[in-house]
């Protein structure tokens, strides 16, 4: 019992939400003890909101990056607390004022999560700062110093937390990538169960999906990790937790390999027991990678029993076995070639038992250094998408100053709607309006599903936490714990606010609603908060709906090309890996992560395009089919990359040559022409399906035997036959718009 708490506790220390909650309740637990002491109880409100203003603005980073980006984030504050100041006055000003800066800001945001969060504080502290200025400047001038105080002094509690404990952020990214790789490998187990009538396509939708959520987590780990990468040689910790993210990028290609269609695996091995053999084994090291996953985030070492080494000892003397079988047959009846299909499915199963004996190799290595004199010193590198300088953040804000842009359509919609709300408050009078702009900047997402979830979250959090906050003030009457509440529901807000987001609101509502009763203005809180919620929410939903709705199916075209190309690009570096030998350096590694994260966006926006209203989603079975298809042809390209090394790393013969630089010229030609599609609204019909198909008939059925060659050419095939589909849908899906 005693083992299981402790086991319990470390697992919840370490978590996300636990560390921001607990740096949200000491800077607010001293803020108020403070006050207290000070007897500035009336001062204490605006230090609160520039204390949650700054919080907003933390993201994952080292304390370094973090002081960079707190004291850009005061610069922020400043700035948009003198405006308030220069213009709370001449409320029509105020209003042009605050939907510039949200168009601005937003804009701004489109460079990477650091800047869209400064971006997002800076919008909150503007709407605090007007809320506490009572339109007035003598209010302003009051209040905005404290304001500025307040967000001071979180960000000296959020650089001094990020420098005493700089592993556990890193450790958390590594145990949820870890555990996303775990639910991967259950949902490919269920891909090899050899049983007849099943929903493969189904099956293979729900892979693509949680494939994206894989990529981001892979995504969230390569920032963590370059966040902390000084100059110099990184310490011992660091090097280890680069060895685990190297070792689950090489989890993630080989789990996502595909050596040939399941249909054909189920057919030809119906009446043997290997495919659950391989499936048990892929079931195996999915508990595997979350043991791994808890092990990594208690410090601790994974128990391992000897099963999962077991199981691949079974199925390898099943392939065996069926290998030897089919020799026998062969030898009997004289011709190697008499059963094509049954060679042909062994030589992929053959494959696979490799291919995931292999991955059990990656898993033992996970947790221990890397042998470099095994085959040279590893590339450690990693591309930092951060911009570089003001010439190259300039050029990414640029590039997406189109209409088509979804963040240029975010911004002029958060503007209009700000407008729109700042309108409403100026005609009701009322002095809790700032509480609808709140709302909207809260609830407002770039895309239209993701804005709808969450207006619905922040109104039945407000809701439950009118309910929670006036109960509290019933309950608790005394001043002392009513400030304990108030800190915990702080505390709640910034630990829930990434992942429930629900709990988040009624946490922060109890704090909003405990605040005004220690201030003595508890009066018409409850029902003016409650309507204004409702209010913001309506105005963000009639925006999102009518104001430059950024529809899923506009930019399908565009991430159908940004996939492809992205997918030739990585067969591009696996050739030259054949050629030159398995080397897992940045170039390659950069190229396998931008087809997978090519293909996370195009699951994500399926995603989102299901929660999208009917008729603007298109011809959604046409887009379903595609992203099968593109999902199953990267797999074929994975399994490529997966045997790369050892007997594979060899010249490649003439026809492989010619059939993979086909394939290759294919997809970037039909890239292109999706691309021009996004423009004309058509697809120009080409020759690449026809010259695959071609080269296919003229290259005949690879030989037999298990050579690094023919497994080379038999992938290369696959992919060979799932283009020509994917060619014929991205036509439908562009004629469908």
């Amino acid at each position: 019992m005693d083992t299981t708490w402790k086991l319990s506790w470390q697992r919840a220390r370490h978590h996300e939400g636990f560390t921001r909650g607990a740096r949200a309740f000491l800077a607010l637990a001293m803020v108020l003890a403070f006050g207290w002491c000070a007897d500035w109880q009336a001062e204490l409100m605006p230090v609160l909101l520039g204390v949650i203003a700054s919080a907003l603005t933390e993201t994952d980073d080292s304390w370094r990056g973090r002081l960079r980006a707190q004291c850009l984030a005061l610069v922020c504050f400043a700035f948009m607390a003198w405006a308030v100041w220069a213009t709370v006055s001449w409320p029509w000003v105020l209003m042009v004022v605050m939907a510039v800066s949200a168009f601005a800001f937003t804009m701004l945001g489109a460079l990477s999560e650091r800047y869209r969060a400064i971006a997002f504080g800076s919008l909150i502290l503007f709407i605090y700062a007007g809320l506490a200025a009572h339109s007035s400047r003598e209010g302003a001038g009051e209040a905005v110093p404290l304001m500025l105080a307040g967000a001071a002094w979180y960000g000296v509690v959020s650089v001094l937390w990020n420098a005493a404990m700089p592993r556990a952020p890193v450790r958390y990214r590594l145990a949820q990538l870890y555990a996303m790789l775990g639910e991967y490998l259950r949902l490919k187990a269920l891909l090899l169960e050899p049983v007849r009538d099943v929903d493969l396509e189904r099956r293979r939708m729900a892979l693509a999906l949680h494939n994206g959520r894989v990529v981001d987590a892979l995504n969230a780990t390569k920032e963590s990790l370059i966040s902390r990468m000084g100059r110099g040689t990184p310490p011992l910790w660091l090097q280890t937790a680069m060895h685990q993210y190297l070792a689950a990028q090489d989890v993630h290609e080989r789990v996502s390999s595909s050596h040939e269609h399941y249909d054909l695996l189920a057919q030809s091995f119906f009446h043997s027991d290997v495919l659950y053999r391989c499936q048990r084994v892929l079931t195996l090291l999915g508990e595997q990678a979350l043991k791994l996953s808890v092990a990594i985030e208690a410090q601790s070492v994974p128990q391992h029993w000897g099963v999962t080494a077991r199981a691949i000892e079974d199925m390898q003397a099943a392939v065996a076995y069926l290998e030897a079988q089919a020799a026998e047959v062969a030898a009997t009846a004289n011709s190697p070639t008499t059963v094509p299909t049954q060679s042909r499915a062994l030589r992929s199963l053959h494959a696979l038992g490799d291919n995931l004996t292999a991955l059990a190799g990656v898993f033992a290595g996970a947790l221990a250094l890397p042998d470099n004199t095994a085959e040279g010193v590893l590339d450690y590198a990693l591309f930092d998408r951060e911009p570089r300088s003001l010439r190259d953040a300039w050029g990414r804000v640029r590039s997406h100053w189109r209409l088509q842009s979804p963040w240029l359509r975010h911004s002029l919609r958060l503007s209009l709607s700000l407008a729109a709300g700042f309108c409403i408050m100026q005609a009701t009078s009322d002095p809790h309006g700032y509480w609808i702009l709140l709302t909207i900047v809260f609830v407002s997402q770039p895309q239209y599903a993701a804005t709808q979830t969450r207006l619905m979250q922040r109104a039945k959090g407000t809701a439950i936490g009118l309910a929670l906050g006036w109960s509290a003030i019933q309950l608790f009457p005394g001043e002392l714990v009513q400030a304990g509440l108030l800190v915990l529901g702080g505390a709640v807000f910034f630990g829930a606010r990434h992942s429930r987001y629900t709990l988040a609101t009624a946490a922060v509502t109890t704090l909003l609603l405990l605040s005004f009763h220690q201030l003595g203005t508890t009066d018409g809180v409850i029902s003016a908060r409650l309507l204004e919620t409702i209010v913001g929410c309506v105005v963000a939903a009639v925006a999102s709906w009518l104001v430059l709705p950024s529809w899923q199916s506009r930019h399908w075209p565009q991430l159908a090309a940004q996939v492809l190309q992205t997918q030739a690009l990585y067969l591009r570096e696996i050739l030259a890996q054949y050629q030159s030998g398995k080397c897992d350096h940045l170039a390659y590694r950069l190229a396998r992560r931008n087809a997978h994260n090519a293909d996370a966006a195009l699951s994500n926006s399926y995603s989102a395009m299901l929660k999208e209203p009917l008729r603007v989603r298109g011809n959604a079975d046409v887009v379903a089919h595609f992203l099968c298809l593109s999902h199953t042809q990267l797999n074929y390209l994975s399994a490529l990359g997966a045997q790369r090394g050892g007997a594979a790393a060899q010249p490649m013969d003439e026809a492989t040559r010619e059939m993979a630089q086909t394939l290759l010229v294919s997809l970037q030609q039909l890239a292109l022409e999706l691309e021009r599609a996004q423009q004309s609204g058509r697809v120009r019909k080409t020759h690449s399906a026809p010259a695959v198909a071609q080269v296919l008939r003229e290259w005949g059925t690879v030989p037999a035997a298990p050579s690094a060659h023919s497994l080379m050419a038999a992938q290369l095939q696959l992919v060979g036959k799932v283009f020509p589909q994917l060619q014929a849908h991205a036509r439908q899906l562009v004629t469908a718009e």
